[in-house]
């Protein structure tokens, strides 16, 4: 659950830190006050969209955190550790806005993307706007909310079907590049043929640039090279140099042995170092007499270098580069010069996956529609519960049935296109949803939706930002006693402008919008008991507030307690 959320700099709120508690939590207050903008704060909290118009008027930035108690089981948590967050029982999301709109994003103190906020935020909380009203109207978002609630056992069938599909395409995608143009096929044979022609001519061998520039620079290097050699053989080995010093030193310290044992040891390692300093001595000689001064040699090499460089301007920066280059083209041009061979092989593998695709789509139908039997049936329950027992709610599920080779009739989601009908009065037939149903019949078909959601979603809490809306009299006691109901199970954050729902409130918090110093700034204040009579009577009035409004309130009060204990 969402245990504290604090907010710096965010549009008009200039500074706030809210405590939320368990259960029902209602935000409540008049419009305009920023209900609706802490509800923005929360979202962009959880990977929503930024912008730098989110940032107060005069600030550098928007600073945003919440803090979370989760289950170690909690899928959240597993991400979090498989990312190397430290995370046990609770999760601290963080996010800062730049009024450059840059975003800034952080798990338990840690740097981690936006979209991996998204991912663990999105998991710990449920935000149902009424933008979400709109999903419900759009025939081609029906398909989510099925796969949604049948996502146990549609995943697996789900994740083979979206395999084959992928193969499917990328061999769709190969047959069309060989149906190309023929005029543009031949130029790029013969573009192929030169590039590889003129590769294969070079008779380039992997590392032979690196072996090229060592010769290179011994060869120009040859005669500095034969000094330096001869000048430390003559040190060590002429007349009167190194190796006679340390032979005549080794002398005198066997000589100084004889006069005193422990210097014994002296003289082995001064006659040792001799010997060793002798072979030194002849390898350099053995060297100097291998340096090569080859000038047509270095010529050649300077010549193939010059080659590979040039091919390597037009077709990679190393030597395995070009031939890796070489390789792919080799391919190509076998593949379109035997088009004819490849298409009809193309066309075969394409048939063969089709018909596995096929066979996979038929079984996320047939989920699809035993899961839109089950969730017709829960949804006609919830929405006997919230007084639409005379709506008959279907879902339509059409499936294309492809013909072979056509691979149009196949979507990333399947071969079904579902949508949701209704009939809200006896004996009329259902029609689409989208074209026959109210505002307030949309708010509480989407309530029952997510009351048969929230249930198995894993979330710890969820957000209603007035899903009441277009209600009122004993539907919106309906809607107040369902939204406790989805509470019972995970935290609930509500906004509402309905005295009933506000009434079923565990935690209530008014939210006003005061001024200072030119500046208007939001507030939270949790309300006592008789505060929440002075709020709902203001809510059942409108205007002004009466002893009758009051004495409605304290009633309201006491009928939503007896619905608790019930």
């Amino acid at each position: 659950m969402l245990i504290e959320l604090s907010v710096r700099h965010f549009a008009i709120i200039e500074e706030l830190t809210v405590p939320f508690e368990n259960g029902l939590t209602v935000l409540t207050g008049e419009t305009g006050a920023g209900k609706s903008i802490i509800i923005d704060a929360i979202g962009l909290l959880l990977g929503g969209r930024g912008s730098a118009e989110f940032v107060r008027h005069g600030e550098t930035r928007a600073e945003i955190e919440g803090l979370f108690a989760v289950d170690k089981t909690h899928q959240a948590v597993i991400k979090a550790a498989e990312l190397g967050i430290q995370a046990e029982d609770e999760l601290i999301l963080r996010r800062e806005m730049t009024s450059q709109g840059k975003s800034i994003c952080r798990i338990n103190g840690k740097l981690v993307t936006l979209g991996i906020l998204r991912e663990i935020g999105q998991s710990l909380v449920d935000v149902h706007g009424q933008h979400e009203h709109q999903s419900l109207m759009q025939p081609d978002k029906h398909l989510r909310f099925l796969d949604q609630y049948a996502t146990k056992k549609l995943q697996a069938t789900l994740h083979e079907y979206r395999e084959l599909y992928e193969k499917a395409q990328t061999i769709n995608k190969q047959i069309r590049n060989l149906s190309e143009n023929e005029q543009e096929t031949a130029q790029r044979i013969d573009l192929l043929r030169y590039q590889l022609d003129e590769i294969e001519k070079a008779e380039l061998k992997p590392n032979e640039d690196d072996e090229l520039e060592q010769d290179r620079k011994r060869l120009a290097n040859s005669e500095k090279l034969y000094t330096l050699l001869r000048d430390s053989y003559e040190r060590l080995y002429g007349d009167g140099q190194a190796l006679d010093a340390i032979n005549e030193s080794a002398a005198n310290l066997e000589s100084a042995g004889d006069l005193d044992v422990n210097l014994k040891n002296l003289h082995e390692t001064v006659s040792s170092s001799y010997f060793i300093m002798e072979e030194a001595a002849f390898s350099i000689r053995e060297k100097m007499e291998q340096i090569e001064f080859d000038p047509d040699r270095l010529e050649l090499i300077e010549n193939r270098l010059a080659e590979i460089q040039q091919l390597k301007r037009k077709y990679g920066t190393t030597v395995e580069e070009i031939l890796e280059y070489a390789s792919r083209i080799e391919e190509e041009l076998d593949s379109k010069l035997n088009k004819d061979d490849r298409l009809h092989s193309l066309n075969h593998e394409l048939e063969v996956i089709l018909l596995d695709l096929g066979v996979e789509a038929q079984a996320l139908t047939k989920i699809r529609t035993k899961a839109a039997t089950k969730l017709t049936e829960a949804i006609h329950q919830q929405l006997r519960a919230l007084y639409m027992e005379k709506t008959i709610f279907h879902i339509d599920i059409k499936s294309r049935v492809p013909e072979s080779n056509d691979i149009s009739a196949f979507s990333v989601h399947g071969v079904d296109q579902v949508e949701f009908f209704i009939s809200t009065n006896p004996g009329e037939p259902v029609k689409p949803l989208a074209k026959v149903a109210s505002g307030g019949e949309i708010s509480r078909i989407m309530l029952a939706i997510k009351s048969i959601f929230s249930a198995h979603q894993g979330v710890t809490s969820v957000i209603f930002d007035e899903v009441d809306t277009g209600v009122s009299g004993r539907v919106a006691q309906a809607i107040a006693e369902k939204i406790y109901t989805i509470a019972s199970g995970s935290q609930v954050l509500c906004i509402t402008h309905l005295p009933q729902v506000a009434a079923m409130a565990d935690q209530h918090l008014y939210i006003t919008k005061q001024e200072f110093k030119d500046r208007v700034s939001t507030s939270v204040t949790g309300l006592a008991e008789h505060s929440k009579i002075e709020e709902l009577a203001r809510m059942i009035s409108g205007v002004e507030v009466t002893e009758l409004t009051k004495k409605h309130a304290n009633e309201l009060l006491e009928l939503a307690n007896q619905h608790k204990q019930a």
